[in-house]
């Protein structure tokens, strides 16, 4: 039987390998910070470190984040731009954007600057995008118009759940079918 060893890592090969880890998992997923805290934290948990506490894995974490960030490897303020900029070309509301990024840990600062610039570019962003939708689902003024009174409540509540707020849903939704094929192709 052959005995069985056990390796003992220092912490300056745990920061070698975190730092590897993170750079690949970086070069792969394009994560925000807080995602890229939440991998490590998860693989140096469930791996076999002994004699090292917890709280100096996540010190060490914090060192190898704050060094990819400085090396611009990861940032939060591009990654809350490029999700937003991603998910406003797909339809989604304004409201769903900030959920979003709350959801993968982005600062509010960020989150509030992503905000300001597509209400500057488009002060009326949410409707456009509430068009988009109806288009995509073929709900709203892309129904026919004799079923357009039939699903109005189905296609006001899917609206709703887009992140929509009452207002623009009711806008979209009193268009008339010539007035949004217009729109349609402007977009």
């Amino acid at each position: 039987m052959i005995p069985i060893r056990n390796k003992k890592k220092s912490l300056s090969a745990t920061v070698d390998e975190m730092r590897n880890f993170s750079l690949a998992y970086v070069e792969k997923y394009a994560p925000s910070k807080q995602q890229l805290r939440t991998y490590l934290i998860k693989k140096y948990l469930k791996s076999t470190i002994t004699n090292v506490r917890k709280q100096d894995v996540i010190d060490l974490i914090d060192v190898v984040l704050s060094d990819l960030e400085k090396n611009r490897f990861i940032n939060d303020k591009f990654y809350s731009e490029s999700k937003a900029k991603n998910m406003i070309q797909r339809g989604n509301s304004i409201n769903k954007i900030r959920n979003y990024l709350v959801g993968k840990g982005i600062n509010d600062k960020y989150i509030k600057d992503t905000v300001n610039k597509i209400n500057e570019n488009n002060s009326d962003q949410d409707f456009f995008s509430a068009i988009k939708v109806c288009k995509k689902k073929k709900i709203g003024p892309a129904r026919t118009e004799e079923n357009r009174s039939l699903f109005y409540k189905k296609d006001i509540s899917l609206l709703a759940r887009n992140g929509f707020d009452y207002e623009t849903s009711k806008k979209v939704m009193e268009l008339q079918k010539n007035d949004f094929l217009k729109i349609i192709k402007l977009l």
